[in-house]
């Protein structure tokens, strides 16, 4: 795995998770109790053996540098190789705002060229699990593919919404014969999980003469539409996958970490999860406060009750707060008397005495980042 390197495009703010996205990429959005998604794709490389990683930012990206920092804590912080943060800059070809993947990646084409490794794995920040990619890279290489793209299965009658859902169609030699980017009718359960291997040479190209063809998506303009051109093969990945296309999706993804079979897929002891240390001293409960099939990470101070939720760190539950089904992020504060049912209040927000917020699991009420109710 010294022969290959990673590029992450975190993208900007998406509208199909509403607010968590505000002020924040989506790669930098918290998961699972004292997690940012960009720590999956990050320890997956890691655990790999890739210690070359490109990010490009595009906007929002102050809370994920913030996060990110030198890339200490996934052992990034190298004298050659190691982390690059990747932010839009102002140049005569580039205005500083990508209008798609493809001129994102060229501007970043610097960064490409100068990594000394032969192959790149791209990824995007949506979709989360936790696997190596050696079994992938020796599949590409044996295939002669120009292009593997990582897949899962889904069934076909699970179309929760129509976004970046790539599905794949293989010919009985097993090399991609059609793609299809969001159809509204599909037969077909294998989707793309948004990772792609390929040399860096074929991505060099591939990017140039999209550009020069006035392209902007690679997933719709270089993949979709030169599929009987390339040699795109697929290397299937058969654990827990988490696309976080939309608010019901990352409610429900954190809701199924309180599934013991999930957790112990996505946070296995066999490739640990990485994240940024913070020394916090444990949960505590006070007062007959109490937590009952719930995450509850380091730091929380339950005076109150909590039932089948996820709480990050610094969590405060006042005496008489009851808290159901919610998601409750990093250093929030829920106020007494108050009742919270499938809630997810982003971090710093407070929730006043004797509040009542319900939402319903399948359109749960968000309140932004530092809301005060």
């Amino acid at each position: 795995m010294e022969n290959a390197f990673g590029l992450i495009y975190t993208g900007d703010a998406s509208m199909q998770l509403r607010e968590l996205t505000f002020s924040r990429s989506v790669a930098a959005v918290p998961f699972g109790g004292r997690y940012r998604t960009i720590d999956f794709m990050l320890s997956d490389l890691v655990n790999t053996g890739i210690y070359n990683v490109g990010i490009i930012a595009q906007k929002n990206y102050h809370s994920l540098m913030d996060h990110l920092e030198s890339g200490k804590e996934w052992d990034l912080h190298r004298k050659r190789d190691g982390l690059f943060v990747l932010p839009p800059f102002v140049t005569h070809d580039n205005t500083g705002v990508y209008r798609g993947t493809v001129d994102a990646i060229r501007s970043c084409m610097g960064y490409v060229r100068r990594s000394v490794q032969k192959y790149v794995i791209l990824m995007g920040s949506h979709t989360i699990y936790n696997t190596t990619f050696n079994a992938m890279l020796r599949s590409h290489i044996e295939s002669g593919a120009d292009i593997t793209i990582m897949y899962n299965r889904t069934p076909i009658g699970d179309r929760r919404d129509l976004f970046d859902d790539l599905r794949i169609k293989f010919d009985e030699n097993g090399r991609v014969c059609d793609l299809a980017l969001n159809p509204a009718q599909t037969d077909t359960e294998f989707t793309s999980c948004d990772a792609f291997i390929m040399e860096k040479t074929t991505l060099e190209y591939l990017v140039e003469d999209a550009y020069a063809h006035a392209k902007n998506d690679f997933t719709n303009d270089v993949l979709v539409t030169n599929v009987r051109n390339l040699n795109i093969r697929g290397w299937e990945y058969s654990g827990y996958v988490a696309r976080l296309n939309s608010t019901d999706d990352y409610y429900r993804h954190n809701m199924a970490l309180l599934d013991k079979t999930v957790s112990k897929d996505l946070f296995s002891h066999e490739h640990p999860i990485y994240t940024k240390i913070k020394d916090e001293f444990p949960a505590s409960y006070v007062g007959g406060g109490t937590a009952v099939d719930s995450f509850v990470a380091d730091g929380c101070v339950i005076e109150g009750r909590v039932e089948h939720s996820v709480l990050f760190r610094g969590v405060h539950i006042a005496p008489g707060a009851v808290v159901r089904n919610s998601i409750i992020m990093q250093a929030a504060d829920v106020g007494e008397g108050s009742s919270l049912d499938c809630v997810i209040l982003d971090k710093g927000v407070t929730v006043g005495p004797r509040r009542v917020l319900s939402g319903h699991e399948t359109y749960p009420v968000i309140l932004r980042k530092g809301t005060h109710v």
